[in-house]
């Protein structure tokens, strides 16, 4: 019996040769041997034979099919070491909330108030997605300010299918209705939710839990699975075990809980503002598979990098201040710039060092020592002596 790479699997050669449910999110490591039966099961002819216990598997992981597909996949460059995966394209600063947290700022603002807007154009987006895939990537977050509100997102979304990675929209939820859920081509929504109702409008803005949460229940309905992302403040403390309760129930796949840093427009904010003592046990709620198993040794945001609206290319949002390059220099070249921080040399002590990772280098940063302690990661795990 013949067998075919199904429609949703890509092989990709990161530090070690693998296969890619785009699906799923699911990444498996190959040997040499599996990695060339696949290989040719990706062509147009299929193949057979090969370790039926394996093959098995891969039907059931929806890795092979037995109908023939025939697609034009992207080529298997080897990728730079660490591996790109994971690339967030803020493709505008225009945004229709104006979030108290919100670290683009109001200069930003402004700018736009004025007629000015950066945002991405569809060209320079097509070319960074080409890039992105041939660095062998997995996952493009599209994000913003609010990615619905690009003037030309509907012509970026029939662009989408184009590229064997993993689609992932970013988004506070308003905006989102039947119509364009029709025609998304992503394979995941993320609808930001800080707090239940009370603590998310006092951020948000009065009325935009509501909406949030019918965004995720009508997304969910059209097919799509979805995440959610919460940032810690100073009024939604009382809400976790309810916000668990809430997403388990609606069936959402992923909950990522963060801390936000105090940049952009919550330094104007301090009560929402947590210290880490406070604030730092609260980053054990979440749920969900996160990142895939990446490069050993090394500190937080290894496999990840940013393009902001303007052009300018960091390690992380965070860091847009402190680019390492453009989009005119393309990702390979300012991937190359990133150096990555390697866990030893982190003023890190304790014996979690290697589960969390040091934390956040920015966060880390902003309390004053890049390779220093992050205070709240350290209060996560109830470190002794983290006195800040």
């Amino acid at each position: 019996m013949k067998y075919f790479l199904s429609r949703e699997a890509v092989l990709k050669t990161l530090e070690h040769p693998a296969v890619y449910n785009i699906r799923t999110d699911e990444l498996y490591e190959l040997d040499d041997a599996s990695f060339q039966f696949l290989r040719q099961c990706a062509s147009s002819r299929g193949c057979e034979g090969c370790d039926s216990e394996f093959v098995d598997s891969c039907v059931k992981e929806g890795i092979l099919s037995e109908q023939k597909v025939s697609l034009k996949r992207p080529p298997l460059i080897k990728a730079p070491e660490p591996s790109l995966r994971y690339l967030e394209l803020q493709i505008t600063n225009n945004c229709n909330l104006k979030c108290r947290h919100c670290y683009i700022g109001d200069q930003n603002r402004d700018r736009m108030r004025g007629g000015e807007k950066d945002e991405l154009s569809l060209d320079q987006i097509r070319d960074l997605l080409r890039e992105f895939e041939a660095m062998q990537g997995l996952r493009v977050l599209i994000s913003g300010g609010e990615p619905l509100m690009h003037s030309q997102f509907e012509k970026i979304n029939e662009m989408l299918p184009e590229f064997f990675i993993r689609k992932i929209l970013i988004t506070n939820g308003i905006l989102l209705t039947k119509r364009i859920l029709t025609a998304l081509n992503v394979h995941e929504i993320q609808v930001s939710i800080d707090g239940l109702e009370h603590a998310h409008d006092s951020l948000r803005g009065k009325g935009i839990f509501r909406s949030a949460i019918e965004t995720v229940r009508r997304s969910l309905d059209a097919g799509f699975q979805c995440s959610v992302s919460t940032m810690v403040h100073g009024k939604n403390l009382e809400d976790f075990d309810g916000m668990e309760k809430l997403f388990k129930g609606l069936g959402i796949k992923d909950w990522t809980v963060d801390v936000p840093c105090i940049t952009g427009r919550l330094e104007e904010h301090p009560e929402f503002q947590i210290s880490p003592a406070v604030g730092g046990k609260y980053l054990r709620y979440g749920y969900g598979e996160g990142l895939h198993s990446g490069t050993s040794g090394l500190a937080c945001g290894a496999h990840l990098m940013a393009v902001m609206a303007d052009g300018k290319i960091a390690k992380c949002t965070f860091y847009a201040d402190r680019a390492v390059g453009s989009i005119e220099d393309g990702l390979r070249e300012s991937w190359q710039r990133i150096k990555p921080v390697r866990i030893e040399t982190l003023t890190c002590d304790c014996h979690y060092l290697n589960e969390c990772r040091g934390g956040c280098r920015y966060r880390a940063l902003l309390l004053g020592d890049e390779l220093g302690k992050d205070f709240y990661k350290c209060h996560s795990y109830d470190i002794l002596g983290a006195d800040k």
